[in-house]
């Protein structure tokens, strides 16, 4: 059984809930608008967790189609200020490839050294992990249209995660948490900016996230099948 519908939101309706989130650490609360409670010392910028949760329950998880947004002007900006055009085409597929690679590294993390399977399917040991990449900033994109003209560049652009974490059969929200980090260049050096290394360096910047979530995982795995 496919989970995919019964967790689909409208892009409007996802949005407002991603920048509803995004609100809090902000404000600082200690509990969120939906009785989550905030993690203290989280390595993710902000987290909050369902005090009453019992995440050694999952021993598989479920991953949705993650969603992605430019930062705010982002098109504007680059068509401005570069030698290179993005169209609403380019953007369409930037947008697919770091859905796309972002779901790869995290189940990659999640499967590593006999870890969690990664299913589609909803059960009572399966998390579901609804991943999103909102204010992508790409410094220097890769473009159809660019012909023979290349970009330097000493990082690749920044992004921040927003993930939320669901218990699969009730749908209810159990965790959630918002991080932002800068793809740079190893010691800051100048480098040719193509689709081969934006890849590279938006896995390495994808990579740490992906861990964290196993590492959660683990710290909570009791062992018992």
């Amino acid at each position: 059984m496919s989970i995919q519908p019964r967790f689909a939101l409208s892009s409007l309706a996802f949005t407002l809930c991603v920048l509803a989130g995004l609100t809090l650490p902000v404000q600082a609360q200690d509990v969120s608008f939906d009785n989550l409670k905030r993690v203290e010392n989280s390595e993710m910028a902000v987290a909050y967790i369902d005090p009453e949760a019992d995440f050694s329950v999952y021993r598989r998880v479920a991953i949705l189609q993650p969603y992605v947004a430019f930062r705010a002007n982002w098109q504007r900006d680059q068509n401005r200020s570069s030698v290179t055009r993005v169209s609403a085409r380019d953007m369409e597929r930037i947008r697919a490839d770091v859905g796309s690679l972002l779901e790869d590294v995290l189940v990659e993390a999640l499967e590593a050294d006999n870890g969690y399977e990664v299913v589609s399917g909803a059960a009572d040991d399966v998390l579901l992990v609804r991943p999103a990449i909102i204010d992508l900033d790409v410094t220097a994109p890769d473009t159809n249209t660019a012909g023979r003209t290349r970009q330097i560049s000493s990082t690749a652009g920044a992004a921040t995660l927003y993930i939320e974490l669901f218990d699969s059969v009730s749908g209810k929200i159990i965790g959630r948490a918002a991080d932002r980090r800068i793809a740079g260049r190893a010691g800051g050096m100048m480098q040719w900016s193509n689709a081969v290394t934006n890849r590279s360096e938006a896995r390495r910047m994808f990579r740490p996230w992906a861990d964290r979530l196993r590492a959660f995982m683990d710290s909570h795995y009791s062992g018992d099948n």
